[in-house]
């Protein structure tokens, strides 16, 4: 029951603070500050934890289900947005990223799987926490590219209404779409070789479709970066190979578990 109080808490707050952002978007002039957005926020946030250790934390081991692995993957992001916001204008992506994270925290009781992970191995730890964050930076950086797509539309439109307004100059938004690319994909690296270092026998653990949808996300970064210092891809080409790759990203972890977990019942 408290888990479940947490949970519906944490998502009518991220609801509430999508909604204030979204209004300090559209009535740029006669909207609230944006730190009470970031403080309903950092609430809700607060709120998630609770409900993740009360799911997640077990005598067995750590329950890394699909519901509670996409649920704090999302916690991370909506956590790691909110640190960023303090120095860096980009608290307008919380419009995507706060609902999704209030959603993801009825996925429990959704598809209600069990998936015990043993904890203590330095080694995994280490993996586990490089590939959060590594999801959750490339997932901001989606969500930017996303933002930038309809910025970028609007103004070849000539149609910049108070929307388009409110958002940094479209070459500031491109310089944090590609520092979270950077930042993303360094960790995505090292998650790789962390991990790789664990897997034994990709068969008998169904990890071909992962490793191979991995691999391929961190060569569509990898040539996004490498096109981006060398010819100076932006804009559209940009926005495209941004979203491919984490859809890429998404399959190879939660489509896999998704499958695995939801699906087979393994």
């Amino acid at each position: 029951m408290t888990e479940a109080i947490s949970a519906f808490s944490a998502l009518a707050l991220y609801l509430i603070a999508a909604a204030l952002l979204w209004r300090r978007l559209v009535q740029r002039e006669h909207a609230q500050p944006r730190a009470w957005a970031l403080a309903v926020s950092s609430v809700a946030v607060i709120a998630h934890a609770l409900a993740l250790s009360q799911g997640m934390l077990h005598a067995e081991g750590m329950d890394l289900s699909f519901a509670n692995a996409a649920s704090s993957s999302m916690w991370f992001v909506a956590l790691l947005l909110i640190v960023t916001a303090i120095n860096k204008p980009i608290e307008n992506l919380g419009v995507l990223v706060f609902p999704t994270a209030g959603l993801s925290t009825l996925l429990t009781y959704i598809v209600p799987t069990r998936h015990a992970v043993n904890m203590h191995v330095l080694g995994m730890d280490i993996h586990i926490l490089l590939s959060i964050l590594a999801y959750s930076l490339l997932g901001m950086a989606a969500c930017q590219a996303l933002l930038l797509s309809v910025q970028e539309r609007h103004l070849h439109q000539r149609k910049p209404g108070g929307f388009i307004r409110a958002l940094p100059p479209l070459e500031t938004m491109e310089n944090l779409l590609y520092q979270l690319l950077a930042f993303g994909f360094a960790l995505q690296s090292l998650a790789m070789a962390t991990g790789a270092v664990y897997l034994t026998n990709w068969f008998e653990q169904h990890m071909v479709h992962k490793v191979a949808l991995s691999v391929l996300a961190w060569l569509v970064f990898a040539t996004l970066l490498v096109g981006h210092w060398r010819y100076g891809w932006r804009g559209r080409t940009a926005v495209r190979w941004t979203v491919g790759g984490f859809v890429a990203l998404v399959l190879a972890y939660f489509g896999s578990k998704y499958v695995l977990e939801v699906l087979l019942g393994r």
